[in-house]
């Protein structure tokens, strides 16, 4: 059974991971993470007091981080410190905390994705396939839209597309449009449109369980390395060769 550590566990994803991970027999949470200060920490969630402790991470086989930028790089550091496995589904890194990541991914295992929905990650190499295909005559744009609470923007997920697209295509010039309203889970679409047609790749979540559940079967997938730094692409055992 993996002993595993949530971060942000008071926030909504924290809280659903936590729930979704409780009903698997794989799984045992063991570590409820939130930041000092927090005006709810020392209540219960499922049972496990929320601590700002991060000592307690070497309690932990592996930590589940959807937080901030700044607050995942201190929890790395600590899973650094005790060797512990880390799935990143925190978004809005600078290069420089990318950088970071990768260095420490030499040391510990962990797997870093804008998205880990299973069907996002789908859409990845679908986009892959449709700029590699399509003649240069496609205009390419993509419209993501998110709640109103999520600060940045574009969104991760709209940022790894727009680099598959000129991983295939050159360092072509792609408009992204962002919205931030209600509580949208996350939409994504890729449009390229030439003078004779109109193609449209899409991915709607209805719920935020998706990216848990993807979390979760990261979780089990990191757990086993030692170390390096992996995406969902690998979890999913679809890596392009």
């Amino acid at each position: 059974m993996i002993k595993l550590g949530v971060s942000g566990a008071l926030g909504k994803m924290g809280g659903r991971i936590i729930t979704l991970a409780s009903a698997d027999p794989d799984l045992k949470v063991v570590l409820a993470l939130e930041k000092l200060g927090h005006p709810l920490l020392g209540e219960k969630v499922a049972g496990l007091n929320v601590v700002s402790d991060h000592e307690k991470i070497k309690d932990i086989d592996c930590l589940i981080d959807f937080t901030t930028p700044d607050a995942t790089l201190e929890h790395i550091k600590h899973c650094l410190k005790f060797r512990k496995a880390v799935v990143i589904g925190t978004t809005g890194f600078l290069p420089q905390a990318k950088q970071e990541i990768a260095l420490a991914a030499r040391k510990i295992p962990i797997v870093f994705s804008p998205n880990m929905s299973i069907g996002v990650n789908l859409l990845f190499e679908l986009v892959r396939e449709a700029a590699a295909q399509l003649t240069p005559d496609y205009k390419i744009s993509m419209t993501e839209a998110h709640h109103s609470h999520k600060k940045d923007a574009p969104s991760g997920t709209a940022k790894f597309l727009a680099q598959i697209v000129k991983e295939e295509r050159g360092d072509i010039d792609i408009d992204i449009r962002s919205i931030r309203e209600g509580e949208i889970v996350g939409d994504h679409e890729v449009v390229f449109e030439s003078s004779w047609d109109t193609i449209k790749l899409s991915h709607s979540a209805k719920t935020r369980d998706i990216f848990v559940q993807g979390a979760l079967q990261a979780a089990k997938f990191v757990a086993k390395k030692k170390s390096g730094l992996f995406g969902m692409a690998d979890v999913l055992g679809n890596t392009r060769r």
